[in-house]
């Protein structure tokens, strides 16, 4: 199995006339994901790769039958194009812009959570179930269909960890970026829950990186509801206090999200963490 996305996932592209949408749209289709449609307003009626462009979400959705949208309009609109989603009763919404203002989403992820729905994002590189369903830019060509799911901070470093995960025959169930923005969507403890009900996941990769506290309420739910092995990196674990490290979250302040202080959490819960990302592998081998 996998989790939130699979064969049966009907995509729409908002903002697929633009440059990014335009090019992962048809990445995207060439995988094999069901991309149905997408949204440029003004531009009904035209087509992109094959697939049919509409003026509204809703009428996306209405034609369709769509299920999942992934974003790539540009960071101003980038609030609008969540809350129109989730208003037109897409049930996950993944958001791929970075620079999104906090406040916008803040507002959207409310509205979305309302509605019932799930986000991923923004500021990620999407999620993706091999061999059944890519939505967001993940390479795919490192990624193989197993048992190990992937939750991730970062997307270089997802990428990375998998690469080393599909060298040593541990192919993965689904990977997730949930973004390195200081708010974001669906986060380590919705996912981890998600892939210890998942009976086909028998293991776990959590990437995380300095800044905020995630990493250790990750620990604490790891250790009272999770089963199957896990693994951790940490990355910037040499990041001096104060300074920011690519992601508008990892960044220390006043003495807390320090490396020092999550990898002692993961260690309290009995969870390994690896020095490197090639020891992830070993690590889950280990584990089982």
């Amino acid at each position: 199995m996998s989790i939130l996305i699979d064969k049966n996932t009907r995509l729409i592209v908002q903002g697929i006339t633009g440059r990014d949408g335009s090019f992962h749209a048809s990445k995207m289709k060439a995988y094999g994901t069901k991309v149905v449609g997408g949204t440029s307003p003004g531009k009904a009626g035209e087509n992109v790769d094959g697939i049919p462009v509409f003026n509204t979400v809703k009428d996306a959705v209405k034609e369709t039958g769509a299920n999942t949208s992934v974003i790539f309009v540009p960071a101003p609109f980038a609030k609008d194009a969540m809350m129109e989603a989730a208003d037109a009763d897409i049930k996950l919404i993944v958001c791929i812009t970075e620079g999104v203002p906090t406040l916008d989403v803040v507002t959207a992820l409310r509205f979305i959570k309302e509605k019932g729905a799930c986000l991923i994002g923004p500021n990620c590189p999407g999620l993706i179930s091999p061999d059944k369903s890519l939505v967001g830019i993940m390479p795919t060509m490192i990624f193989r269909q197993g048992g190990t799911g992937v939750i991730s901070r970062s997307g270089t470093l997802t990428y990375e960890v998998v690469y080393n995960l599909t060298a040593n025959g541990m192919g993965q169930s689904s990977a997730v970026g949930v973004g390195g923005d200081p708010v974001v969507g669906l986060y380590y403890q919705e996912l981890l829950q998600m892939f210890e009900n998942d009976p086909e996941t028998d293991s776990i990769a959590l990437i995380g990186e300095i800044g905020g506290d995630a990493e250790e309420r990750a620990a604490a739910y790891i250790k009272e509801h999770i089963t199957k092995p896990v693994a951790v990196f940490i990355a910037g674990q040499s990041a001096p206090p104060g300074k920011q490290m690519g992601h508008a979250g990892a960044i220390i302040s006043s003495g807390a999200g320090t490396a020092a202080g999550k990898i002692a959490a993961f260690e309290d819960a009995g969870v390994p963490v690896a020095k490197e990302p090639s020891e992830i592998p070993a690590l889950l081998k280990r584990k089982r």
